[in-house]
């Protein structure tokens, strides 16, 4: 006999909390309907479904997107910082740090 229901996770971090809710339901079931379900809007009324991007074990997906038993729904926050931007602050901060070090072994 098939199985006419499926088990899914709804993950959500923030800095000083981080949850995984367990989801059982219909097969079928969409992202969407999985974020409703597990409560996790209530829970934390700063998601913001237009804004918060989403995902399925770390691979962004549409809210439309159907989910096969054993899921992983993660709901991603905005970057605080920008990677790039903070990549050149190290680079140029090494930058500086080596010329000086280089006229000390000179020639």
């Amino acid at each position: 006999m098939a199985e006419t229901t499926m088990r899914v996770e709804v993950a959500y971090a923030r800095q000083d909390v981080q949850v995984l809710l367990p989801v059982t339901g219909p097969l079928g079931m969409t992202v969407r309907e999985v974020i409703d379900r597990s409560g996790v809007l209530t829970r934390y009324p700063e998601i913001d479904l237009a804004v918060n991007k989403v995902g399925i074990y770390g691979k962004l997906t549409r809210l439309e997107q159907n989910l096969a038993a054993g899921d992983r729904v993660e709901i991603y926050r905005p970057l605080i910082a920008d990677p790039n931007e903070q990549r050149k602050k190290r680079a140029a901060a090494g930058k500086v740090m080596r010329k000086g070090a280089g006229e000390e072994g000179g020639a």
